[in-house]
């Protein structure tokens, strides 16, 4: 046997029919680069019209689509029926001639739990309420109305100020239920008073209920109030030389605890939103 044939053995080449056969790269057989695509940022101001319209809190994105095949949405003057059609956040937009607001109205409920201050900022670094709900949205929420720190219970926050400011008029006939616990047990001649209307700096405090809570101590009341005054609930017990140790807000307008356990927030259902939108 040659050197050759030694070397080689029976291994036969590619071309004749072996198992061993090297890769080759020639005539254009080179593995093919995958182009690596660039994705383009979306711009933040920039949003399709039925999205802009839907925002505002007239319609659903899909009635926007609708409206806007109709003619009834305009984009700084001109009528847009164009489906698809993006606009900047800054364009004017209106529906039936009405300016349009583009942010999203968010409607977020907590169960306020005890040595919270309700207010934005605290300079004297206080928790605050806000640091509760901060997850909630990316829009910048406020309470519908005050609490104080010791106080408990349901707190409305919205971005939508036409909405906040409804709820806030003192006669907008809002209803508002409040577990109250005293220092003392109320007297029954106190609960009629209390029935009847308390005069707190010269104005008489009419509730709509008020009641000893079923099973509890004499010292633990519920009442139900319409008005918005500040601490008014203290300061009616306060004139009647009663002391509070605990009030918490159970009932809010149609709002309950309900499932919303202490220091947690939801979101509002639409039909809640729609309950809430009806008062004057």
């Amino acid at each position: 046997m040659g050197r050759k044939d030694s070397n080689t053995g029976d291994r036969k080449s590619g071309r004749e029919g072996g198992s061993f056969r090297k890769k080759s790269f020639a005539r254009g057989n080179s593995p093919i680069k995958k182009k690596t695509e660039v994705k383009k940022e979306s711009n933040p101001n920039v949003i399709r019209l039925n999205r802009y319209v839907a925002n505002s809190g007239v319609c659903s994105r899909r009635e926007a689509d609708i409206y806007i095949s109709a003619g009834n949405v305009t984009v700084n003057g001109k009528p847009i029926t164009e489906m698809g059609y993006k606009v900047q956040l800054t364009d004017d937009v209106r529906f039936d001639g009405r300016r349009l607001n583009p942010i999203k109205k968010e409607y977020v409920l907590l169960n306020k739990p005890k040595d919270f201050v309700t207010t934005g900022r605290d300079e004297r670094g206080r928790r605050t309420v806000n640091s509760l709900v901060s997850g909630a949205s990316k829009s910048e929420l406020v309470p519908v109305d005050k609490l104080d720190k010791s106080t408990t219970g349901l707190l409305l926050f919205t971005n939508d100020n036409e909405l906040a400011k409804r709820l806030a008029r003192p006669k907008n006939g809002l209803r508002k239920i409040y577990h109250v616990t005293l220092t003392k047990e109320l007297r029954s001649a106190d609960l009629k008073r209390i029935e009847e209307g308390v005069t707190v700096d010269e104005n008489i405090v009419r509730v709509q209920d008020v009641s000893f809570v079923d099973n509890a101590p004499k010292n633990q009341v519920g009442i139900e109030i319409f008005s918005s005054r500040n601490n008014i609930v203290k300061r009616l017990f306060e004139e009647l030389g009663y002391e509070i140790t605990m009030l918490d807000r159970v009932v809010y307008s149609s709002l309950t605890k309900k499932d919303l356990p202490r220091g947690h927030w939801r979101y509002l259902t639409e039909q809640e939103v729609i309950n809430l939108g009806m008062v004057k």
